[in-house]
């Protein structure tokens, strides 16, 4: 009876899927600590059959044999000078750390650093983090650092394990002057709220952002130079990047990573809540003798609440409309759109828009991942029926009142020829109809 009134107990706390809890991973429920089936694993599996090789390079070690192997393109290169990571002591305006990042992977480079991070997505158990010894090896290994759940499990991350982008008031040295505050940016931040911090190449009209400038008087740290940093296309007045990949940090790419990471929080938080909640519907039920499948109120606002908070955003209900087209600098923007599949009339959703808001067709890409095909089958069922009901104008309530008609006729038969499991779904459901009609 304890055990139950424990259960009992932890509820409450995250029905309201707040990130203010932070779920606990040790669960078995979760079993975050097991064998993971990341990218990272499998490349490291193949590079223990010795199948595939990544051999050293003077300057940058590891970095581009790294990225290749991972399928990770160069002109995702993005550059933070704010001292927010481990390796903070080497990062600074003048050595920025570089973060280069696919659908799956995030990838950081320090100058002179001992190690290349790297956080790659389970299709379960989310973000799992490791380092690569930035020396020259004849069997080099990526070490899995459970350790960086310290900040990487917490309410800034929607409670489990995931990622992080803040926008800060950095002085000269990269040291973030948190009196003045910061920001979490995703899509839905204002224009001037982001990039704090950053570096930023590409044009974006009369808006102004928080990148490529620091703070000049400790004593007003909130007033930036935002004119001077506005409009960059390129960065060599600022820093010299030629120990890098590249010498870009390209707008187009940060404002894809703003949206993408949260996402990756969203969609592990959901899976996360859903298996927690199911586990312990069950321990209840077998404590009171009810059928195992018989689920709470509070159970359907857990499973349900998640899954409508993930569609809104997959959606890009919350995104913030650009007043001014913007532009990168970088060929990141032809090579992104080149990834993901397209439909019949050469269409995809990795089409960008970037003058009124980030994407041509406003349903993340993400949806093609396996981090999205391994949510609960009771969630994707969910998400695919209410999917289905916004993309047909059947729900028009105000928070999916922005799309626009066309968009949703477009946005459906993308899905429906890109995404099998949608289109097998769309399909079970019609045979269903017709068989209850005869």
């Amino acid at each position: 009876m304890k055990t139950l009134w424990l259960m009992l107990l932890a509820c409450p706390l995250v029905a309201q899927f707040s990130g203010s809890f932070v779920l606990p991973v040790e669960d078995e429920a979760l079993g975050y600590t097991g064998y993971a089936n990341d990218p990272v694993a499998k490349l490291q599996e193949r590079l223990d059959r010795g199948e595939v090789k990544i051999e050293w390079q003077d300057g940058q070690g590891y970095l581009l044999p790294v990225l290749r192997a991972l399928y990770i393109p160069v002109e995702s290169q993005v550059l933070v000078f704010s001292k927010t990571s481990f390796q903070q002591s080497l990062i600074a305006p003048a050595t920025p750390r570089a973060l280069y990042f696919n659908d799956d992977i995030y990838l950081g480079f320090v100058q002179n650093g001992d190690v290349l991070e790297v956080s790659s997505q389970d299709p379960v158990k989310g973000a799992i983090f490791y380092t690569l010894d930035q020396r020259k090896s004849v069997k080099p290994k990526f070490t899995r650092r459970d350790e960086c759940l310290q900040c990487h499990a917490s309410p800034r991350t929607l409670g489990v394990p995931g990622h992080i982008m803040r926008s800060v008031y950095p002085d000269g040295e990269g040291f973030p002057q948190l009196q003045a505050g910061g920001f979490t940016t995703t899509h839905a931040s204002p224009f001037k709220e982001r990039w704090g911090g950053w570096f930023v190449t590409g044009t974006h009209g009369g808006q102004r952002h928080m990148g490529n400038v620091w703070v000049r008087d400790k004593n007003q740290p909130e007033k930036l130079d935002i004119e001077m940093g506005a409009n960059r296309v390129r960065l060599k007045e600022l820093v010299d990047l030629s120990p890098y990949a590249t010498d870009t940090s390209d707008i187009v790419a940060l404002s894809v990573l703003q949206h993408q990471y949260h996402l990756h929080n969203l969609i592990t938080r959901v899976n996360y809540e859903t298996r927690l909640a199911l586990s312990q519907q069950e321990g209840i039920n077998k404590a009171l003798g009810r059928p195992l499948d018989e689920w709470s109120d509070s159970t359907k606002r857990r499973v349900y609440g998640g899954a409508e908070a993930l569609l809104k955003y997959m959606l890009f209900t919350d995104e913030v409309k650009l007043d001014e087209p913007i532009a990168g600098t970088a060929k990141y923007a032809r090579t992104f759109s080149n990834w993901g599949p397209r439909d019949s009339k050469g269409r995809s959703l990795r089409d960008f828009d970037l003058k009124t808001r980030l994407f041509r067709y406003p349903v993340s890409f993400l949806v093609y991942t396996e981090a999205f095909d391994n949510l609960p089958a009771t969630v994707k069922q969910y998400l695919y029926r209410r999917l289905h009901e916004v993309l047909t104008a059947r729900d028009l309530e105000k928070d999916y009142a922005s799309l626009m008609a066309a968009d949703r006729v477009a946005m459906l038969e993308i899905l429906t020829e890109t995404k099998p499991e949608f289109r097998a779904w769309l399909e079970k459901e019609a045979s269903t109809k017709r068989s209850s009609l005869n």
